[in-house]
């Protein structure tokens, strides 16, 4: 399978540096220097302020737009400058595209986005300026899909998400999470929260919940997938002892698996996982490789 894989070095532009501004461009440069059969990497065309606003706040777009005010304009955590106003539209962008690509060529497709799952419609919030799978969810139906699936497996729960699609219909979501932050009612019909407190029970936990989705028979056109590796053990967010590597590789296997019996095209981000004492920038930028290969296979 080949798999269009979205990013620019415009999604590494913000001047504060850490791994949510930084990571894709790692990713990028192990896919140049390890190719990984069947991926393509692609530039997108960024967001400008009207396909933003769709989904967020007016005033909140202008205020990352400008910097203006600054509260607001740095209200995802690693404050403002111009730079990370053109990487936010371009991972944004990026996101977009590979839901509209993946809607279109029903071939899996993704993005090298990050920071997306926590914004909500008025600011940004834990890394997150503007809130990428609502965007890409609300392209996805004005092209057409009458019914999309948004899978978080942050480590982190996506109440931004939850809180921009929640009143949509035609959008359901799946949400398993290690940590509480960002938590939200979910109404365990349309949209299922879980967050784990026994790491063996966590691909089990997944299974159970796409099994449920089988058994209701509905039909998706599209699925967002939000591919955190916040719950690997070393990492210093999120990371819960017990899900190591095997068990996010058996993770992504899992997803794209699913996805692939059903016929259902899968558009997928990058989401949490941060570097520190335990986890290194070389065995973060692995584990999201298991994103990648689990598309094109």
């Amino acid at each position: 399978m080949t798999a269009k894989i979205f990013y620019s070095d415009s999604y590494i532009g913000a001047s504060h540096a850490f791994d949510t501004t930084r990571k894709s461009g790692w990713v990028a440069e192990s896919m140049l220097a390890r190719p990984i059969s069947g991926a393509e990497l692609v530039a997108p065309q960024p967001l400008g302020v009207e396909e933003l606003s769709e989904v967020h706040a007016p005033h909140y777009v202008n205020a990352v737009k400008t910097g203006m005010p600054y509260h607001t304009a740095s209200s995802a955590g690693f404050g403002w400058d111009v730079g990370m106003w053109h990487a936010v539209c371009a991972s944004n962008g990026g996101a977009v595209e590979a839901a509209l690509t993946a809607l279109k060529t029903r071939e899996n497709s993704g993005s090298l986005s990050s920071g997306l799952h926590h914004a909500g419609y008025e600011r940004g919030m834990g890394f997150c300026t503007f809130n990428g799978l609502a965007l890409a969810a609300v392209a996805a139906r004005k092209a057409g899909a009458k019914r999309v699936l948004v899978i978080d497996l942050d480590a982190h729960c996506g109440g931004g998400t939850h809180s921009l699609l929640k009143n949509f219909p035609w959008v359901e979501g799946l949400d398993i999470s290690t940590s509480s932050l960002d938590d939200y009612d979910a109404d365990n019909v349309r949209w299922t929260l879980d967050v784990v407190r026994n790491p063996r029970k966590y691909i089990d936990l997944l299974k159970f919940r796409l099994n449920e989705l089988d058994v209701l028979g509905t039909q998706y056109d599209l699925c967002i997938y939000n591919s955190g590796m916040d719950p690997y053990e070393e990492c210093m967010i999120g990371g819960m002892r017990g899900i190591d590597f095997a068990t996010i590789e058996a993770r992504e296997a899992t997803v794209f698996e699913w996805a692939k019996g059903r016929k259902l095209p899968v558009a997928f981000v990058l989401a949490g996982g941060y570097t520190g004492l335990s986890l290194t920038q070389a065995t973060l930028v692995d584990l999201h490789r298991l994103t990648i290969e689990g598309a094109t296979i």
